[in-house]
């Protein structure tokens, strides 16, 4: 039996989820039928991906992520001269 949360989520049972090839992240659409709420599965427009594809996904983005931080890392200003922690201690006497 599924549970739904106080932000109206719904836990799918993990055997109805095994049975129709339910994971993580996919998207179900809810559809009224009457007395009842049919639950659809997938969704038409966007067929599943196979591994291999979402794996080159995956490590495009990481590549994007990397060159955009060594980018980042090479238009850094000038050292600063002075560290966050010398706020804390500013205009204090001891």
């Amino acid at each position: 039996m599924g549970k739904v949360t106080s932000k109206l989520q719904v836990t799918v049972p993990k055997e109805i989820a095994a049975a129709y090839g339910i994971r993580p992240g996919d998207t179900i659409t809810w559809q009224a039928a009457g007395d009842s709420i049919r639950v659809i599965t997938g969704s038409p427009t966007a067929p599943r991906m196979d591994t291999a594809a979402r794996l080159r996904i995956f490590d495009a983005a990481s590549a994007r992520i990397q060159q955009r931080k060594r980018r980042l890392a090479r238009t850094a200003g000038p050292e600063r001269g002075w560290k966050r922690e010398d706020l804390y201690d500013r205009g204090r006497t001891r």
